[in-house]
């Protein structure tokens, strides 16, 4: 789904109001270019062959991280505000949650599961997809 004509974020955004339910805005290579609303607690899981990288649109989204490796084995938490951007290093079990209303876009392999590779229980309110199409002709 590589886009010919620029994608507008905000218009992108604006044509949906699930949270925790991406949608595609375009694809680079084999990637998934995705937008997400999200808010409240997402679900720990993994991705077993991907890194997974976030950036901040608007909000704040905190990563819980659980590490294994080295010196920085145990679990912490990553801040990021707005303009920032986090990537979760593949293999590395983790749970996104966002404190207030946030936008975010994630870039990852397409045909990523959100809920990754392994995970716990999905909860109601998070959708378990590989990403929706973007149906908003105002972002093209």
């Amino acid at each position: 789904m590589t886009t010919t004509e620029p994608v507008s974020l905000p218009a992108a955004l604006a044509s949906f109001t699930d949270r925790w339910s991406p949608r595609i805005v375009t694809t680079v290579n084999d990637y998934d270019v995705r937008v997400a609303k999200v808010e409240g607690e997402h679900l720990w899981h993994t991705h077993d062959h991907t890194d997974e990288f976030f950036l901040v649109l608007e909000g704040e989204l905190h990563i819980a991280l659980r590490e294994s490796a080295g010196s920085g084995s145990g679990e912490r938490t990553v801040v990021l505000p707005k303009g920032s951007v986090f990537t979760v290093p593949r293999g590395t079990e983790h749970k996104p949650y966002a404190p207030v209303p946030s936008e975010i876009l994630v870039l990852e392999p397409t045909g990523t599961l959100t809920v990754g590779d392994q995970h716990e229980e999905i909860p109601a309110h998070v959708d378990a997809t590989t990403g929706h199409p973007l149906n908003c002709p105002s972002a093209r």
